[in-house]
């Protein structure tokens, strides 16, 4: 008969697929510190043995990091597919941005398409939380805050697709996401109009996702982005055209 015989699970190894589970649904994230391995066995209500175990066979996979008088982390190979250089290469030339842009427009329209299908009720309190303090951050006219709630506020969305492989390849971006669209409002900060528009852009998209309209979300996501590549356009050219008059204007002066 086709029958093997049922080996007990150990208890170490149903603390490595709990904290695994934890770590590829986005909950446990790269750098975060885990309680003293004291606390984790009262929490699972095991013994401490059990515990230290576990922890070595999630360090040995790489998910897990020992810090010498600081605690166990989730490793931070997790949280960034690119090198530091990399991404300041991205963020400061103009062909990398539009490229950033495009791949955003596609893979965000999706995140939001899939936000408005499978996001739990918490997961829309969270959007509508981070885009709150969004429109707090509006009023104050910072534009480091402004872009730092932007780009958590697109994660939010993205976290709430519920799509493991989409959350974990925007997380390890996330880095290039804030630089990027730090980049895209420290050139569209200049003009309030552009900056209320935005907030009007992302309201849009944040309605359309809590009445769970998975095509008026994507739609959103995509006008969104249409307006910041062409916003971009028009004020790259207009600094372009500025200096040219700023050239003429001082060749004039000092003839």
């Amino acid at each position: 008969m086709p029958f093997t015989p049922i080996e007990p699970e150990k208890i170490s190894q149903s603390i490595v697929q709990q904290i695994e589970l934890l770590i590829l649904r986005g909950i446990l994230r790269p750098a975060e510190r885990l309680p003293s391995e004291r606390d984790l066995a009262d929490r699972f209500g095991v013994s401490r043995p059990s515990v230290r175990e576990a922890i070595a066979v999630l360090h040995t996979r790489g998910l897990l990091t020992s810090r010498p008088n600081a605690g166990i982390f989730v490793a931070e190979v997790l949280g960034s597919a690119f090198s530091p250089a990399l991404i300041e290469l991205f963020s400061t030339h103009q062909e990398a941005v539009f490229d950033s842009l495009t791949f955003r427009r596609d893979l965000e329209g999706l995140a939001a398409e899939r936000a408005a299908r499978h996001a739990s009720n918490t997961d829309l309190q969270v959007i509508a939380t981070v885009f709150d303090r969004m429109e707090a951050a509006h009023q104050k006219r910072d534009p480091a805050e402004e872009s730092d709630l932007d780009a958590k506020f697109h994660l939010a969305i993205i976290e709430a697709s519920h799509n493991v492989i989409l959350l974990h390849m925007m997380r390890s971006m996330y880095d290039l996401l804030r630089q990027g669209v730090f980049y895209n409002r420290q050139i569209l900060f200049k003009n309030r109009p552009t900056r209320d528009l935005l907030l009007e852009q992302h309201r849009s998209i944040k309605t359309a996702i809590l009445a769970r309209q998975p095509q008026e979300a994507r739609l959103a996501v995509t006008l969104h982005m249409d307006f910041i590549e062409q916003a971009m356009h028009d004020q790259i050219k207009a600094d372009k055209h500025g200096a040219i008059a700023r050239l003429r204007l001082e060749h004039e002066q000092s003839r």
